[in-house]
């Protein structure tokens, strides 16, 4: 489906992008992503979903003030697929871009950004440094203490969660699981080097 493949997608990732915290987010919501497709029905474009993940910041750490607008043109620029383009840019909808996320696949990217964010600083507090042990509920303790990953917009996750028409609990719950099943991948720096 992406005229990309996911090697490829992370060279381009790493044209732009240096910081490992930027890298290790970027292949958190690119293997959540893939959790995601393999588990709502869309197992046959799960490497799209993949790439969608991986690519989504691609121009947050250069061009901060240009977010979701740079990317649009660095993806132009390479001859990426428009359905590509489309689905990275619109999970700035509303923040940075007027562009709408239209698929399931577009609105869980706008939902489980910001979320990955808060699911791994809650894992780092735990004794564990791990999501496995983590429970819904403590999860959702850390969500509604507005101090804790403050950079994390609460009101993003719910809006994503709105438009995926969910309870918020079933977002946290997906989510969770979601970077509970790539975990050992999500910490693996080396994992889109092989």
């Amino acid at each position: 489906m992406a005229d990309i493949n996911k090697k490829q997608a992370w060279e381009l990732l790493k044209e732009y992008n240096k910081d490992s915290f930027h890298l290790k987010h970027a292949q958190t919501v690119a293997l959540c992503m893939r959790h995601f497709a393999e588990n709502e029905g869309y197992a046959e474009e799960a490497d799209f979903w993949e790439i969608v993940g991986m690519l989504h910041d691609l121009d947050f750490e250069i061009y901060p003030d240009q977010h979701c607008i740079k990317a649009q043109e660095i993806m132009r620029e390479k001859g990426l697929d428009e359905k590509l383009i489309h689905a990275v840019a619109c999970h700035g909808y509303g923040i940075c871009c007027d562009i709408v996320p239209e698929l399931h696949m577009e609105k869980v990217l706008f939902a489980v950004d910001e979320l990955t964010g808060l699911i791994g600083a809650a894992a780092l507090m735990r004794p564990s440094k791990s999501a496995q042990d983590m429970e819904l509920k403590s999860l959702k303790k850390k969500f509604k203490d507005k101090r804790f990953a403050a950079g994390c917009s609460r009101e993003t996750i719910e809006k994503g969660a709105e438009m995926l028409v969910w309870e918020l609990d079933t977002l946290l719950d997906k989510t969770l699981r979601a970077m509970c099943a790539y975990e050992d991948k999500i910490n693996d720096e080396k994992y889109y080097e092989t």
